[in-house]
C-alpha cells in the first residue's frame, strides 16, 4: 500500500478552483491564490498545460496525474479527465467540481499501489525506467522510486526485447474464384451474431459488394462498385463478409481504405469479429498509416543518449515504456495516449517519429524490429489491410510494394477520395520543399542537429567502388547548393535572396502583394494566379529552370549506376546493404519525379495555361505570420491520375459512403471518385438510413442572428447548449469565431455543470477532445471541419449540432477553377450539400438517437435544405422558439419535410 501522500492537489475548470491538501480538506480558491500556491508548492494535477491555460500562468508545473498513469500503464487507453481516470481505476464518478481535487489524490494512491502489486503487467523495464527519469528530476520519480523494489535480474534493454521481422516469400497470386452469394449471407450472419436484428439494407449491400471480387473480365476494366449506404445500414460488416470470405477462398489480400483515424479505429474492432483469435487476428488483420506516424527506433534511441534535454527527455522515456507494450508503434492514432505529448506542449513527439529523409532503412542498427517494416511485411501477408487513402495514392504514384500491389480495394468514406488525390498528385515548389531536397542530397550544415544524412554519407561505399557514382554524387551536392538552404524565409522578406532559387521566391512574394486586392491586412495567405507574368520574374524562373535542369542529371544518373550494382552485384553487397541500395533507388526516383515536375510547372512561367491544371503564386501564412512562398500545381481533376494508378491496376473496387454522392447524382459520384475515367460501367448500390428521421430528428434554421454580430452567435450558442444541456456539437468555419464565441460563454455554462470544450483552444489532440465528449453526456465541443465528417459519437452524448452559418466553399483560385467547370452555382451547392448532410450526420448514428440540427443563418437558401434525409423535420424559427423546442424535445408536428423539395423551393421565405 502507497504511504499517505505529502502534497496537495489543484483542480480547475471554467466553474472555479479548488485545492485539496492531504489531510482531506478541500477549499475553493482564487486564482492569485492557486497561482502563487503552485508556484511554491508541487501540486498534483490533472493535463497541467490545460490547468496552466484556465489559471493563466504559463510557467505552471507539478506532478501532472496523466503522466504518471502514461508510466503505471502504458498503451492503456484513458479519457484524461477526473471521470475518466476514476471509472478505469473503479473509483466512482466525482460528485461535482469541488470534488474533483480530492479525488485527483486518490486516483494517486491507487496508481502507486500498483507500483507495489505483483500482479501489475506492466513491471518490465519500470525499474530502470524510473532511476532514468529521477536522473532527469521528473517530478514524480522519487515517489516512483520509493514504491518500486529493485527487479533481482537485470532488465532487458527496450532494443533487445523487441520482436524482429522475418523475410518471408512473395505470396502467390490469389486464386480465381466466384463467391457463392448464400456462403456470403451465412458469412454475414456469423458476423453480426445470432439473435441480430435482420437489416435488409446491408444484406442487399453485401450480395452487391460481393460482385467486386469476381474475375475481372479485361485487363484495366476492374469490377466497380459506387455504393451509398446510408447511416445505420452497418456497411461495416456489409463488405467485410465478401472481403472476409474472398480472402480466404482466394487467399489474397483486401485492402480497406479509409479518410479518417476514427474510422480505422472502428474497422479494427469490427475486424474482431471475422476473426475472434487474438492470435489470428494479429495474423490476419494489419492497419497500415504513412511513415511519419510510426515510433522511429533510431530517434528514440538517439533521444535515450542524451539527444533529448529537459522535458523532452522526459517524454522520450516514457515513450520508451510505451514502445515496449504497444501493438504497432503507431504514434498518431495508435495506442500512444493522444494528450501525452501535448502534456509536452510537443516538445520532442515528432523528433521520435520518422520524419521526411531521415530514414537510413538497412544501415539503420534497428532495422529488423523497425515498426515501419514490420507493418508492411506483415500486410504482405495478411488478409485484411486497413489502410488510409492517403497512403494508398503515394504508394501507387511511386510505385511502392509493386510485388504486393492491392488488387482488391474498399474505399471507405468514399466522398473523400477526390480530397485526398487533391492533395497527393499536387506540385508544390515552395520555399520549403526545396530546402527538404537540398537537405536530403547536401545532409546537415552548419550548427543543424539530428540523424539527417546527405548522399555522400548514405552512399559513400558506392563513391567509393563505382567512381562514376561518386562523381554524380558531388554533382548533385554542388547543384544542390543553389536551392534555398537555412534561414531562407528571412532573406527573402528582408529583400537580400541568395542564389536562384530564393531569388524567384522574392521574386514571387513582390508579385503576390502587388496583386493582392486588399487580404493582406487579413492575417491569412495571399495568392494570385500564375499569369501575364513580368519580366523580373520570367527571368528568375529561367535561372532557376537550368539549376533544377543541373540538378536533375547526375540524380539520374547515380540512379543508373545505382541499378547496376544491385543487378551486377559487387562482393560487399550483402543483403542489408542491397535494402539499403534500394531504399535509396526509390527515395531517389520520386525526387526526381518532383523535380521534372516543378523544371514543368516553371516552364509554363509566361506560355499558356494548361488545360489539365490550376497554377497560381502564393504566399502562405497562419495568424499573420509568414511560412512559405511559392508555385502551386492542382489537377483540375484530380481523379484522373487516380484513374490510372490506382483504378485501373486493380480487379475490384468497392467506393462507398453515407454521402457518396455528394449533394448532386450518380454522374456526380462517378467524377468525385474518378470512375467517370474508366472505358466500361460501373454499378451502382444505394440504400437508404433505416432511420426514422420525421421522429428522431428536426431540423432549425435560426432567422433572427445577423451575420457578423459576436456577441448575438455566442449568446445564441449558450442558449441552445444549456437548453440541451450539453452534449452538443459546435461547427465553425471559422478558428478566430471558434475562439470568441469560447471565450464568452465556457465560463457560463461551466457555472452550470456544462463543461465546453474546443479545438484550437484546448491544449489537447482532436482524437482526445472527441473522446472527453464521448464520456460526459453533459459536455459540448466546438470544432471545425475535422469534426465535421469522420467524427462517431452515437447515443446521448451528441444529441445537438450546431452550425454558425451556412458552409460555404472560399473562392479561392482553385475553386474557382473547379467551379468554373463544374456548373458554377451549382457546384456550390452540391458542395454545400454534401457538407450539410456530413454534419448532420453526426447527429443520429443508431436507432434510438434523437437531436437537434440548428443552423445559425437566416440567409439558408431552401434549395439546399435538400441535403437532409428524406422525411427530416425542417423549420424556420427565431432562437428563442428554437430553445423552446429544444427544451422540450422534439415535436410530431413539422413545417416542411424533405419528403418534397420542390415544396421548399416555392415558398415564400424572406432570405
Amino acid at each position: 500500500m502507497a504511504p499517505p501522500l505529502a502534497f496537495p492537489a489543484l483542480h480547475a475548470s471554467h466553474a472555479g478552483i479548488w485545492i485539496a491538501s492531504s489531510n482531506g480538506e478541500t477549499r475553493r480558491v482564487g486564482k492569485a491564490e492557486a497561482v502563487a500556491r503552485a508556484a511554491e508548492t508541487p501540486m498534483i494535477l490533472l493535463n497541467a498545460p490545460l490547468v496552466a491555460q484556465r489559471l493563466g500562468y504559463a510557467e505552471l508545473s507539478g506532478l501532472d496525474l496523466l503522466e504518471l498513469f502514461a508510466f503505471v500503464h502504458p498503451a492503456r487507453f484513458v479519457v484524461p479527465t477526473a471521470k475518466g481516470l476514476s471509472e478505469l481505476l473503479g473509483l466512482g464518478e466525482p460528485a461535482g467540481d469541488e470534488a474533483i481535487a480530492g479525488l485527483l489524490l486518490t486516483a494517486t494512491q491507487k496508481l502507486l499501489a500498483t507500483l507495489t502489486d505483483p500482479a501489475w503487467p506492466e513491471r518490465e523495464g519500470a525499474w530502470d525506467a524510473a532511476q532514468a527519469l529521477a536522473r532527469l528530476r521528473w517530478p514524480w520519480a522519487r515517489v516512483v522510486a520509493d514504491q518500486l523494489p529493485k527487479p533481482e535480474q537485470k532488465e532487458r534493454w527496450l532494443f533487445s526485447k523487441l520482436p524482429e521481422w522475418e523475410e518471408a516469400p512473395l505470396r502467390t497470386p490469389p486464386r480465381s474464384v466466384v463467391l457463392d452469394r448464400a456462403a456470403v449471407e451465412t458469412q454475414l450472419a456469423r458476423l453480426t451474431g445470432s439473435g441480430a436484428e435482420i437489416r435488409e439494407g446491408q444484406r442487399a449491400f453485401a450480395a452487391s459488394a460481393a460482385h467486386i471480387f469476381d474475375p475481372r473480365a479485361r485487363k484495366g476494366e476492374p469490377n466497380m462498385l459506387l455504393a451509398e449506404a446510408g447511416t445505420g445500414i452497418g456497411k461495416t460488416l456489409g463488405y467485410l463478409a465478401p472481403a472476409s470470405l474472398w480472402a480466404q477462398e482466394a487467399d489474397g489480400a483486401v485492402w480497406i481504405s479509409t479518410y479518417t483515424k476514427a474510422l480505422q479505429r472502428q474497422l479494427v474492432s469490427e475486424a474482431r469479429r471475422v476473426y475472434p483469435d487474438a492470435q489470428q487476428f494479429k495474423e490476419k488483420v494489419v492497419v497500415r498509416k504513412g511513415r511519419e506516424n510510426y515510433l522511429c527506433l533510431l530517434n528514440l534511441e538517439d533521444a535515450l543518449q542524451g539527444g533529448f534535454a529537459g522535458r523532452a527527455a522526459i517524454l522520450a522515456h516514457l515513450v520508451a515504456r510505451w514502445a515496449a507494450y504497444t501493438a504497432d508503434g503507431d504514434m498518431i492514432g495508435g495506442d500512444l495516449p493522444g494528450w501525452l505529448p501535448t502534456l509536452f506542449r510537443r516538445n520532442g513527439s515528432t523528433a521520435l517519429t520518422d520524419r521526411r529523409g531521415e530514414c537510413i532503412y538497412a544501415g539503420c542498427p534497428h532495422y529488423r524490429k523497425c515498426f515501419i517494416e514490420c507493418a508492411s511485411r506483415a500486410s504482405a501477408q495478411a488478409d485484411i489491410v486497413i489502410a488510409n487513402h492517403a497512403l494508398m495514392m503515394v504508394n501507387a504514384a511511386r510505385g511502392r510494394e509493386e510485388a504486393n500491389r492491392p488488387t482488391r480495394i474498399i474505399f471507405d468514406e468514399g466522398h473523400h477520395l477526390f480530397d485526398a488525390a487533391d492533395s497527393t498528385f499536387a506540385a508544390a515548389l515552395t520555399g520549403a520543399e526545396m530546402i527538404e531536397i537540398r537537405r536530403w542530397i547536401i545532409g546537415p550544415e552548419g550548427k543543424a542537429r539530428g540523424r539527417r544524412r546527405g548522399l555522400s554519407a548514405r552512399l559513400a561505399d558506392v563513391a567509393s567502388y563505382d567512381e562514376e557514382g561518386g562523381l554524380a554524387i558531388e554533382a548533385a551536392r554542388e547543384a544542390a547548393e543553389a536551392l534555398p538552404g537555412d534561414g531562407w524565409l528571412g532573406r527573402v522578406n528582408e529583400g537580400v535572396p541568395s542564389g536562384p532559387a530564393e531569388r524567384l521566391l522574392a521574386a514571387v512574394r513582390t508579385t503576390v502583394y502587388a496583386r493582392d486586392e486588399g487580404q493582406a491586412e487579413s492575417g491569412y495567405g495571399l495568392e494570385t494566379e500564375y499569369a501575364n507574368l513580368d519580366a523580373h520574374l520570367i527571368e528568375a524562373i529561367a535561372d532557376l529552370m537550368k539549376t533544377l535542369e543541373a540538378l536533375v542529371k547526375p540524380l539520374m544518373v547515380l540512379g543508373q549506376r545505382l541499378e547496376a550494382i544491385v543487378e551486377d552485384a559487387p562482393d560487399w553487397l550483402d543483403a542489408a546493404a542491397r535494402a539499403r541500395i534500394e531504399g535509396a533507388m526509390a527515395s531517389l526516383g520520386w525526387r526526381v519525379d518532383t523535380l521534372r515536375g516543378w523544371i514543368a510547372l516553371l516552364g509554363r512561367g509566361g506560355g499558356p495555361a494548361d488545360p489539365d491544371f490550376v497554377d497560381w503564386l502564393a504566399v502562405d501564412r497562419g495568424e499573420g505570420r509568414e511560412y512559405d512562398i511559392g508555385i502551386h500545381r492542382h489537377w483540375l481533376d484530380p481523379t484522373r491520375p487516380v484513374s490510372s494508378v490506382v483504378l485501373k491496376p486493380a480487379h475490384g473496387i468497392l467506393t462507398t459512403s453515407a454521402t457518396l454522392r455528394s449533394g448532386g447524382d450518380w454522374g456526380t459520384a462517378e467524377a468525385r471518385t474518378g470512375a467517370a475515367h474508366l472505358e466500361h460501367k460501373v454499378e451502382h448500390f444505394s440504400a437508404p438510413s433505416p432511420f426514422d428521421y420525421a421522429s428522431q430528428a428536426e431540423v432549425l434554421v435560426v432567422t433572427d442572428i445577423a451575420r457578423g454580430d459576436m456577441p448575438a452567435l455566442a449568446g445564441a450558442y449558450s442558449a441552445l447548449i444549456s437548453a440541451s444541456q450539453g452534449g452538443a456539437l459546435g461547427l465553425f468555419t471559422a478558428i478566430k469565431r471558434l475562439r470568441s464565441v469560447h471565450a464568452r460563454i465556457a465560463d457560463r455554462l461551466a457555472r452550470d455543470g456544462l463543461p465546453l470544450y474546443a479545438q484550437h483552444v484546448d491544449p489537447m489532440d482532436t482524437g482526445t477532445l472527441v473522446d472527453i465528449f464521448r464520456d460526459d453526456p453533459h459536455a459540448s465541443l466546438l470544432g471545425t471541419d475535422a469534426l465535421r465528417d469522420g467524427m462517431d459519437v452515437p447515443g446521448h452524448s451528441l444529441r445537438l449540432v450546431i452550425m454558425e452559418q451556412v458552409p460555404w466553399p472560399r473562392p479561392d483560385i482553385l475553386h474557382k477553377a473547379r467551379r468554373l467547370m463544374g456548373g458554377g452555382t451549382e457546384y456550390d451547392d452540391r458542395i454545400i450539400r454534401a457538407r450539410l448532410a456530413q454534419a448532420f450526420g453526426r447527429l443520429i448514428r443508431k436507432a434510438d438517437d434523437k437531436g437537434h440540427f440548428v443552423l445559425l443563418s437566416s440567409a439558408t437558401p431552401s434549395r439546399l435544405l435538400t441535403a437532409f434525409p428524406a422525411g427530416t423535420p425542417i423549420h424556420r424559427v427565431t432562437l428563442d422558439e428554437a430553445v423552446r423546442r429544444i427544451k422540450s424535445g422534439l415535436s410530431p408536428a413539422t413545417n416542411f419535410g424533405q419528403g418534397s423539395a420542390q415544396e421548399i423551393e416555392d415558398e415564400d421565405i424572406p432570405f
